[in-house]
């Protein structure tokens, strides 16, 4: 394995302690773009992810069809319905208000979960890293989308933005074969970090963070988590912990070991066959005690 020209961070970030005279607008306006026909619990993980993380505000942004289903599953979050194509994913007519949205409203912008891989997403994808000037967690579909965009064709303003693959997507990302991302993943995702100027979360067994000169090795976390939507609650946490004023890279390294510090914590009450996403989102307060929030 080739050893990553990256200097290692072994210490993760702790949260500040909140100043008495705080207010929803302190700790950042979080929008989640998420959700389509069939997928509408992408969207309430990472929401209520983000709220759970500490934002002062999220808003869920999902298709019209399913406004209703990610409204009343969690009270905390602000919802927003936007037009849909025939099979209930966000239609391109969308991708302007959805943009404006972002722009007048949002300090920090999570994009991807449960969005499915139509025609319109490269384009949304595109819109939001050129004209929405704030930092961008991007994860899953929103990953699929940005692989069908040419690097040549990818905005120059890219340090605030922060890419959650897991394996499959970043062999897609970076144009290489899945069998490399096993044997050299820490190295290839310096290297992509770097090239583009993004941070990269490669997720997996001992998840690493990078932005091309730093890389962190994670050790929290357990197979427990290898179910659906545990990625989706890492999103929304990482773009909650940005809202609050940490920097993307930060964010990142916290938000991973919080992550994995709350699978541990599910899985020494629950066990790890029986852990599921919502798990996380219980236990996480428990993990962000332990960072100092």
């Amino acid at each position: 394995m080739t050893e990553p020209a990256a200097d290692l961070i072994a210490s993760v970030p702790r949260l500040r302690p909140r100043p008495p005279e705080s207010h929803k607008g302190t700790f950042g306006k979080l929008l989640v773009v998420a959700g389509s026909r069939g997928m509408s619990g992408a969207a309430v993980l990472c929401g209520s992810s983000g709220v759970r993380g500490g934002a002062g505000l999220v808003q869920v942004a999902v298709p019209g069809e399913i406004l209703s289903i990610v409204a009343g599953a969690n009270p905390c979050y602000l919802t927003a319905a936007f037009a849909q194509d025939m099979r209930g994913r966000f239609a391109a007519a969308a991708i302007d208000e959805l943009v404006d949205l972002a722009v007048t409203w949002a300090d920090v912008i999570a994009v991807g979960p449960g969005l499915g891989q139509s025609e319109a997403m490269p384009g949304l994808m595109t819109a939001l890293l050129d004209r929405a000037a704030i930092p961008l967690v991007i994860d899953a579909d929103g990953l699929n989308a940005l692989s069908r965009v040419p690097a040549d064709s990818w905005p120059a303003n890219r340090q605030r933005v922060v890419l959650t693959p897991h394996p499959g997507e970043f062999a897609r990302l970076a144009d290489v074969k899945p069998d490399r991302i096993r044997a050299e993943g820490p190295s290839l995702a310096v290297k992509f970090a770097a090239d583009r100027g993004v941070i990269v979360v490669l997720k997996g067994h001992g998840t690493v963070v990078t932005d091309g000169r730093r890389l962190y090795r994670n050790t929290s976390g357990n197979p427990g988590m290898a179910t659906g939507g545990t990625g989706d609650v890492l999103t929304g946490l990482i773009g909650a912990l940005i809202g609050q004023g940490l920097d993307p890279f930060d964010a990142a390294v916290l938000g991973v070991w919080a992550h994995g510090r709350a699978g541990d914590l599910a899985a020494e009450h629950l066990g790890q066959t029986a852990l599921i996403a919502t798990d996380l989102l219980i236990y996480l307060p428990a993990a962000l005690r332990e960072a100092g929030g």
